[in-house]
């Protein structure tokens, strides 16, 4: 079940936040530091240095530091694949294999080893009794992985490890995956499936009689049916990947993605691609700063209180501020009286710096804010960003032109109550209310078209100022956009190349 955007807020307030005494939290920290951490991902190169640290245990830290920091590889893959037989782990591990430029590891491929006396000793126990013991094959594993090839280019472990006895065995020696994908598929499905397997000897490629069969003669004559693949020998090993797999897949909570192995190779393959090429949330302490962009009627208001109330940030509407200053009878607000009176643009100076008056209150510091109505062009986002105002998610609402004629043009408002009503989402209860009903000038057709017009004549130069900016379709409901703004908000920002 989807969770309403109440749900669990302050939950999500502190997720993003983090407890913090408030006698000693810093009250003012320069915006600087939390935005080069985020951009250069610090956080996440601390941790995995430390963690790595803690594995291997250096004699001296310093030149291990160094030389961790100058591989640059925090972000190789490390995949473990596991499945019952048959249900195409081997194929999708050649797959991501190839398309990551990763290494490939089975236990086939560990015992083959030369010039290793631990592969030595697991083929002649292999040769002997068709396995190899738990701690024999670990160790396999850890040798490999210490290799420069997998060091450099990461790994993809097809099969391994096939009970919690290795999982753990594997953790306690270092080797951690980043994501487990697991296959699966009915026992019936994966019975036929099996007895029609075969094998390309000279290239390991696996085919199938029925589904895969290759067009090729050259191919088709040297393909040979692996052993093991009768009906009773798959069900006797389904049974004990079965027994295996319950316990083990505890052992790897939060990195794990179930698969159904009943689909197209080439599906299963995009699900899994997709999930390993995820950024997962990052555990670094973040404060949102979030943009809301898009034509009027796209939604932002609705999208910031929404955020403002599941998270805890300020929503800063500029609009909203310009009236409030008005009202207020300030400073500023007396200089922007002339404008709201003759129904001109206030100058980018004076809204920035009613908006900078209220950025830097400690609530917005501390909490994070959602901004929306400022900056509208490219001038206003580099006189933002020159002060030092630097959102980290920027968020582009597109929604089609008819689907906005719609939400603005059929509103109204009650003249003796108030009340808001649209004659289509939000009927009022009698005729009697809806004959006095009246339309704001604003929400004319041909205003609207004025404001949507100006709001895309200037997007073009908003989306290149913020290259990392997320477009998004709001024409949907609003909660399933709030949900992408949500992952967006939660998930941290791809690094940037080099």
């Amino acid at each position: 079940m989807t969770r309403g955007p109440s749900d669990g807020g302050h939950q999500g307030a502190d997720a993003l936040h983090g407890d913090m005494d408030a006698t000693t939290a810093p009250h003012r920290i320069p915006p600087e530091m939390p935005q080069y951490g985020e951009a250069n991902h610090v956080f996440e190169l601390m941790q995995n240095m430390l963690e790595q640290l803690l594995i291997h245990q250096p004699k001296d830290p310093i030149p291990f530091m160094i030389d961790h920091l100058q591989r640059d590889n925090d972000y190789v893959p490390k995949i473990v694949i596991l499945g019952p037989p048959a249900s195409g782990k081997t194929t999708l591990a050649m797959w991501l294999g190839k398309h990551l430029n990763s290494n490939l590891l089975s236990v086939e491929s560990l015992i083959a080893k030369e010039y290793s006396s631990l592969a030595a000793d697991a083929r002649r126990h292999y040769q002997k009794f068709q396995t190899v013991p738990s701690m024999l094959l670990v160790r396999l594993v850890q040798e490999r992985l210490r290799e420069e090839d997998c060091i450099r280019r990461g790994w993809i472990l097809d099969g391994i490890p096939e009970t919690r006895e290795q999982a753990l065995l594997m953790q306690t020696l270092g080797a951690f995956p980043r994501q487990v994908l697991v296959l699966s598929a009915p026992d019936t499905v994966l019975i036929e499936r099996n007895l029609g397997k075969r094998i390309d000897p000279q290239t390991g490629e696996i085919y199938h009689a029925t589904f895969d069969w290759p067009p090729e003669p050259e191919i088709q004559k040297r393909l040979i049916a692996p052993a093991g693949i009768s009906g009773g020998e798959t069900a006797r090993r389904l049974l004990a990947y079965h027994r295996n797999i319950a316990r083990l897949l505890p052992s790897y909570p939060k990195i794990l993605k179930v698969i159904a192995a009943d689909q197209p190779c080439v599906d299963v393959f995009y699900q899994a691609l997709t999930y390993v090429q995820t950024i997962h949330p990052s555990n670094a302490p973040f404060t949102p700063r979030v943009l809301l962009c898009g034509p009027v009627g796209s939604g932002r208001s609705l999208q910031a209180a929404l955020l403002a109330q599941k998270y805890g940030l300020v929503n800063v509407c500029c609009g909203q501020l310009l009236k409030e200053a008005v009202a207020d009878k300030s400073e500023y607000g007396e200089l922007i009286r002339p404008f709201f009176e003759k129904e001109t643009a206030v100058p980018d100076n004076i809204t920035m710096k009613v908006l900078k008056r209220r950025l830097d209150r400690q609530d917005c510091v501390e909490r994070g804010w959602v901004l929306h109505g400022f900056p509208r062009d490219g001038g206003q986002a580099l006189l933002m960003d020159s002060m030092g105002y630097k959102p980290n998610r920027v968020f582009f609402l597109n929604v089609p032109f008819d689907s906005i004629l719609e939400r603005l043009t059929l509103r109204r408002t009650d003249p003796v109550t108030g009340e808001r009503s649209h004659l289509m989402y939000k009927p009022p209860p009698t005729m009697e209310i809806q004959a006095r009903l009246l339309q704001s000038p604003k929400d004319s057709e041909e205003q609207i078209k004025l404001r949507m017009d100006r709001f895309y004549r200037n997007s073009a130069e908003l989306e290149e100022f913020y290259g990392q900016a997320i477009t998004l379709n709001g024409d949907q409901d609003p909660y399933t956009v709030f949900e992408y703004i949500e992952s967006g908000i939660i998930n941290p920002l791809r690094k940037k190349a080099p």
